[in-house]
């Protein structure tokens, strides 16, 4: 018996913190349906070439973003009649982050913009950017997952203030240095310190080499 094929996607949440706001971005499209408009980066799975969905997945943040992202996660599935103009189709969903700032390929195909001002998006993508956000922000408040946000030096300052910008909420420092410490997943640089100018100097530190790409943490950081 013959059945009709589904149309097979990937679509990928790609964040970073841009201004002290979480931006997503987005590529162009340069085929129907909707041509032209701004959406998530995503396509076809590539039976010949793709091993799996993590591979198409890697593999479209290269080509339309021009990114090799430090975090990379299955969101979930979406699914439906209605979601295509072409047919039934599903997509299989990633969220990634990379730290600021990150190249931007030429041609005007790649952007950024801010999550909380995307509110429309065709196909199915804002409730995609929704589900991943949230589910980012709930990570935040017991993972590791921010310092994949960080550049390749910083403070535990701005470490702080990057776990407060991707929730939007205040932390309380002496809480949130002891969490880093249990995670775990970040080391001292010997002898690196900020240049200081009116303030004391602050201690640099930098992701641990062979930690793993996620801790957690068996409780949520008290937010205020």
């Amino acid at each position: 018996m013959d059945f009709e094929r589904p149309i097979v996607t990937v679509d990928i949440v790609l964040l970073t913190l841009l201004d002290g706001a979480l931006h997503a971005g987005l590529a162009r499209r340069d085929k129907a349906p909707a041509l032209g408009a701004w959406t998530l980066p995503g396509g076809w799975v590539h039976t010949d070439q793709d091993q799996d969905a993590d591979e198409a997945a890697a593999r479209i943040l290269r080509d339309k973003a021009g990114v090799v992202s430090p975090y990379l996660e299955q969101l979930r599935t979406f699914s439906g009649m209605h979601r295509d103009a072409r047919g039934w189709s599903l997509s299989v969903s990633y969220y990634a982050v990379v730290p600021a700032p990150v190249g931007e390929p030429s041609g005007g195909r790649f952007r950024w913009a801010p999550v909380d001002g995307l509110r429309s998006l065709p196909f199915d993508h804002a409730q995609i950017l929704r589900t991943a956000v949230e589910r980012v922000r709930s990570k935040t408040l017991y993972s590791s997952l921010p310092v994949h946000l960080m550049p390749a030096q910083f403070t535990l300052g701005e470490l702080q203030r990057t776990y407060e910008q991707v929730l939007g909420a205040v932390l309380d420092k002496r809480g949130f240095r002891r969490r880093i410490e249990e995670l775990d997943v970040i080391e001292e640089i010997p002898g690196a310190f900020t240049s200081g100018g009116s303030h004391r100097p602050a201690q640099l530190y930098r992701k641990k080499a062979h930690a793993p790409a996620l801790k957690t943490a068996p409780s949520n950081l008290p937010v205020s």
